[in-house]
């Protein structure tokens, strides 16, 4: 049984000075972020800035050196089971088992998941309309185009109808139909938990994110709430690079 830690507060995710080191030249460094519910935060940076990184300690694959993370009030150090059943986690790499057909991958992740027995049937229905499914739920993973198997990684992360959703780049790859799909899919998620997905597509984050959050060499150097168009978007991004200290890093 949980304890009762939790509060009834609308903060659901709360990451203090996560540090981790990756090599003698490279650290995540006193990453510090705060969600509340309804929010959807891009997660921007450059390739190898340490978003995947982040992503990990956020979501209790990787244990920071120093730090806490909290998951509707549960600790990740002190009530991780507690804590990773709230957090529903796509990495940049789908878990999916290619020999399994669509329906019966996401019940056996709804079991894994610790969801009522119960309950299966109707949360496996409704993600697989969440994320437009159905049209393919008897085939086999493997066979699907990369978009279709993209969906079915969004609708393992949804299916236990978690606090917090965590995505590392959920759009990579796609094609401009596939990609409009996807940021749908995140937006209507993102009205009922907090969300960060990374991506190093300014256009995604302006079309999806009402915050956004710059990584550079491991570092969180700007967080704001998203404003303005596209450009203005790509400009102060393309400052606040240029700005900072030339550094080998996460």
């Amino acid at each position: 049984m949980l304890s009762n830690t939790a509060n009834s507060t609308d903060k659901l995710l709360e990451a203090t000075q996560l540090h981790r080191r990756l090599s003698p030249d490279a650290q995540i460094e006193s990453i510090s972020l705060s969600l509340q519910r309804g929010d959807v935060l891009g997660l921007l940076g450059l390739n190898g800035a340490g978003k995947s990184t982040t992503l990990k300690m956020l979501s209790g694959t990787l244990v920071p050196d120093s730090g806490e993370v909290k998951i509707s009030g549960y600790s990740m150090r002190d009530e991780p089971l507690a804590a990773r059943q709230r957090i529903g986690y796509l990495p940049d790499t789908p878990p999916l088992y290619t020999e399994m057909r669509v329906r019966a991958y996401l019940q056996l992740c709804a079991k894994l998941r610790r969801v009522n027995k119960a309950q299966i049937p109707e949360k496996v229905e409704t993600v697989l309309s969440q994320c437009d499914l159905h049209s393919v739920e008897r085939q086999r993973i493997g066979q699907l185009s990369k978009g279709f198997r993209q969906r079915v990684g969004l609708a393992q992360a949804l299916v236990h109808e978690p606090d917090v959703l965590l995505l590392d780049e959920p759009s990579n790859g796609l094609d401009p139909n596939q990609m409009q799909g996807m940021r749908r899919i995140i937006k209507e998620a993102g009205s009922k938990r907090a969300v960060i997905f990374s991506t190093h597509l300014l256009n995604e984050a302006q079309a999806v994110c009402n915050r956004i959050a710059v990584v550079h060499q491991g570092r969180l150097i700007h967080e704001a709430d998203v404003t303005g168009d596209n450009q203005q978007l790509e400009e102060l991004f393309t400052n606040l690079i240029r700005e900072q200290p030339q550094a080998a890093n996460a």
